[in-house]
């Protein structure tokens, strides 16, 4: 092998659960490796530094296991990228056959073209913080499916349990089953199945007030209106450096909150927002900007905007539009140090 082809080697990761495909080619397309290995750091990097040791970007598809894989790699010393997953998947749907040895070998094209986009990976602390905002979210959703079913179940013999209960649901609906055998035996263990999962619950509650507590960036992102712990610490964990971003306005179209466009010849229109990004994020801002146009009581210009959008949009696409405008003002305000600008005195809006 001369020492330029040496010096020029692409290699693809195509990894799975057990096994991770490795395809290594040169500068002229030429196949150097393939193979399989264990889908660890440490094995990866063996079977690395034994057929590549010269290689220049490593491609590694965003996926569940690339973060632990890209720091793992990172750390000893190897110059790994993680690949866009929907470059990498225009990119490999052109192959006839799909195999994981045909798509390490498109990962590995791609690095010789440079045809990628590359995917910032979060950092260690932001993974753990990650974790228990969505370990969180899970509770919060096995919350509602259970009280769901139990307004199901009541609803089926003509017991209506109120809206909004909240902390009161479980004793209003003992309440409401209590004398009845039938309906006490059947929602009796779903009703302390909720119980002891509103109290671990509380647990999580617990850790994020704590962390939002010690963190200074948290306190001071939640001095936006409709921002609480759990909003700032979501952000936070998107965002993570807001340096890497050209300007504040980036970060709506980065979190999927822009119109989609298509335009060809005559043709030009803009569609609904696009929602790519972080799903998570962008339904806690969106959940935000309700907050601050229906309960926020402290007058901002924000609010009046996005009041002044709805009456003529409509409220949905004006949270939207609120929530996208609230991503970039954290931005900024994170970016610069400055605190949120409240309005000095009530807004009067036009009727």
């Amino acid at each position: 092998m001369s020492k330029r082809s040496q010096r020029s080697q692409y290699v693809g990761l195509d990894v799975s659960l057990k096994e991770t495909s490795i395809a290594v080619i040169d500068d002229d397309d030429k196949i150097v490796w393939r193979g399989t290995v264990a889908s660890t750091p440490e094995k990866i990097a063996e079977g690395l530094r034994k057929h590549a040791p010269h290689a220049l970007p490593i491609g590694l598809e965003a996926g569940q296991l690339a973060s632990w894989l890209y720091h793992g790699l990172t750390a000893k010393g190897l110059p790994v990228i993680c690949v866009d997953a929907r470059h990498a998947r225009a990119a490999l749907s052109l192959k006839v056959n799909k195999t994981d040895a045909n798509d390490a070998m498109g990962l590995a094209e791609i690095m010789r073209v440079g045809w990628f986009r590359k995917v910032e990976v979060k950092g260690e602390d932001s993974q753990a913080l990650r974790a228990l905002l969505v370990a969180r979210a899970q509770l919060v959703s096995q919350i509602t499916t259970l009280k769901n079913c139990v307004r199901g179940i009541l609803k089926v013999f003509g017991r209506v349990l109120p809206k909004k209960l909240r902390a009161q649901f479980i004793p209003r609906a003992r309440v409401t089953i209590d004398g009845d055998a039938m309906l006490t035996a059947t929602l009796d263990p779903m009703l302390r199945t909720l119980a002891a999962t509103m109290e671990q619950l509380h647990v999580y509650d617990r850790a994020v007030l704590r962390h939002a507590r010690g963190d200074a960036t948290v306190r001071h992102l939640m001095s936006a209106p409709g921002v609480g712990p759990i909003v700032a610490m979501g952000y936070m964990t998107c965002i993570e450096t807001p340096a890497r971003f050209s300007s504040s306005s980036a970060v709506g179209a980065y979190l999927g909150m822009t119109p989609r466009r298509y335009q060809s010849g005559e043709v030009d229109k803009a569609g609904r927002v696009s929602k790519r990004g972080d799903n998570m994020v962008r339904g806690l801002l969106f959940e935000a900007a309700k907050v601050v146009l229906s309960r926020s009581a402290k007058p901002s210009d924000l609010q009046a905007w996005g009041r002044s959008l709805a009456r003529r949009i409509g409220s949905k696409k004006a949270t939207m539009a609120v929530a996208r405008k609230l991503a970039v003002i954290l931005h900024r305000m994170w970016s610069t140090g400055e605190r949120f600008r409240w309005t000095d005195s009530p807004v009067v809006t036009a009727r």
